[in-house]
């Protein structure tokens, strides 16, 4: 079983997420922030993942940074060990006149290289995707190639990272354990 829930309630927030990677893409998102539920709602459908978010926040930033937090803590207890898993996945994604590119490699070594220039408005993708990584285990690299239009920008990224995270935790009879030299991942 690939599926896990997590919550958080703090001050600022209450946030509850469950994901299961074996799904279909559908995703119930509601944040609040019906731009930010439409990107969680590209993620999950490019990762082929069943995703449910609740989350209730006293502003945008701490909602969507504690998203993050609470996917990423869903997706590291889905994978487990990451036994048999690919562990590493790649994207490069159109959305119009936008391109991004990303790497993931499922580490257990948290880590985010961003390099996404976006407007004041689209600076909370790069909070939740840092939560998420920092979270979850992740080295996610994520990189713009071309774009101008914010909102296809941002839905290019979160496009790519589930489609990055699907190949990434796609099981491979052929790997045995962590695929990894040392025989672990940490």
């Amino acid at each position: 079983m690939r599926d896990a829930a997590a919550a958080r309630a703090t001050a600022e927030t209450d946030v509850r997420v469950r994901v299961d990677l074996d799904g279909s893409g559908r995703c119930e998102a509601a944040t609040g922030i019906a731009f930010f539920d439409h990107m969680l709602t590209a993620f999950a459908k490019t990762a082929l993942c069943d995703l449910k978010v609740q989350a209730r926040g006293d502003d945008e930033h701490h909602t969507v940074e504690d998203v993050g937090i609470v996917l990423g803590q869903a997706l590291r207890q889905a994978l487990g060990d990451r036994a048999g898993l690919t562990r590493y996945g790649s994207a490069l994604l159109p959305m119009d006149e936008a391109l991004c590119q990303v790497a993931l490699d499922l580490s257990n070594r948290p880590l985010l290289m961003w390099d996404v220039p976006l407007p004041p408005a689209g600076e909370l993708a790069e909070e939740f995707w840092r939560a998420v990584a920092s979270h979850a285990g992740w080295t996610l690299h994520v990189r713009l190639l071309a774009g101008r239009n914010t909102h296809h920008i941002q839905e290019s990224v979160y496009k790519a990272c589930g489609l990055a995270l699907r190949q990434a935790a796609t099981p491979d009879p052929r790997v045995k354990g962590p695929l990894s030299t040392k025989g672990t991942l940490l």
